[in-house]
């Protein structure tokens, strides 16, 4: 399944998490799919990418580690399902947007919780998942100046052939 579609399932279920082990689940399997698309990303992306690609891998999966996992089939493990990424940039615009919520659905569950463990587990998923936005929004700002460059390089080739018909 396409990388988008994946992330917008996991968008609806976590704001249709009725109690804090659904919400749970739901983070965990949003990071989980982070961690996936930040492989996928560091192996076959744009190369300017694969560092900040790898660096998203890694702390989607610190993410997924500071939280049980939750029982659910491999078949609905969200991650497992991703075939496609399609388009980069809009799967790094929906997955940014994935984990701004993941990090709200954790502020409410840790002001909220009735004990330390969770109310501290929380605390280490929400950071994760600021930092594991922080490399989406600067993965994102690496494609805008890949963009950038690449119109510049067009625009010049253009402006070049335009002032000079013989090529030389």
């Amino acid at each position: 399944m396409d990388a988008i579609g994946l992330i917008l399932t996991s968008r609806r279920a976590l704001a249709c998490g009725a109690d804090a082990a659904e919400i749970m689940a739901e983070v965990w399997q949003a990071q989980a799919l982070a961690q996936a698309i930040g492989s996928r990303l560091a192996v076959s992306g744009p190369p300017e990418l694969r560092g900040e690609a790898l660096g998203l891998t890694e702390l989607a999966g610190r993410g997924c580690g500071v939280l049980d996992p939750p029982e659910i089939d491999l078949g609905d493990l969200r991650a497992a399902q991703l075939t496609e990424l399609a388009d980069a940039r809009e799967t790094l615009l929906c997955l940014g947007g994935l984990l701004g919520e993941v990090g709200m659905a954790l502020v409410g569950m840790a002001s909220g919780a009735d004990d330390e463990t969770t109310y501290w587990q929380c605390m280490e998923a929400i950071d994760a998942a600021d930092e594991s936005r922080d490399r989406v929004l600067e993965m994102l700002r690496k494609l805008a100046a890949r963009e950038e460059a690449l119109q510049d390089g067009d625009r010049n080739s253009l402006n070049g052939n335009r002032s000079s018909p013989s090529g030389v």
